[in-house]
């Protein structure tokens, strides 16, 4: 088996969080372009009962991108925008806002990886 090093880990680990939010991918739109122009309408439909809306999908990304940001850096539970975890009811009446902070959790993420290559 070939070893790999370190910073080689780390380089492949910000070339996938890139392509999955940000770059141009073979298999289609990545997060940011299956998002964009998504109306708070058609975010909060909900395709059958018991589903999951846009709204909610894209929540649940963010919260995962800060929850692994959260680890890797060791920081403490409960500085996520919303309380809970995992995937968030949206509130009756709410317009949904989540694409800032998928991009605010999709910046984090790549720098905190960064940062491991100074441990």
């Amino acid at each position: 088996m070939p070893s790999h090093s370190k910073d080689s880990e780390i380089d492949l680990m910000l070339q996938l969080l890139s392509e999955a939010y940000e770059k141009k991918t073979w298999h289609g739109p990545n997060l940011r372009q299956s998002i964009r122009g998504v109306s708070a309408p058609g975010a909060a439909w909900r395709p059958a009962s018991g589903r999951h809306n846009i709204w909610e999908l894209t929540l649940h990304a963010a919260y995962w991108k800060y929850a692994v940001r959260r680890r890797l850096l060791g920081l403490p539970q409960g500085s996520f925008a919303l309380r809970g975890s995992n995937f968030f009811a949206m509130p009756s009446g709410a317009a949904p806002a989540n694409s800032s902070m998928m991009s605010t959790a999709s910046s984090w993420l790549p720098s905190s990886i960064r940062a491991i290559r100074a441990w």
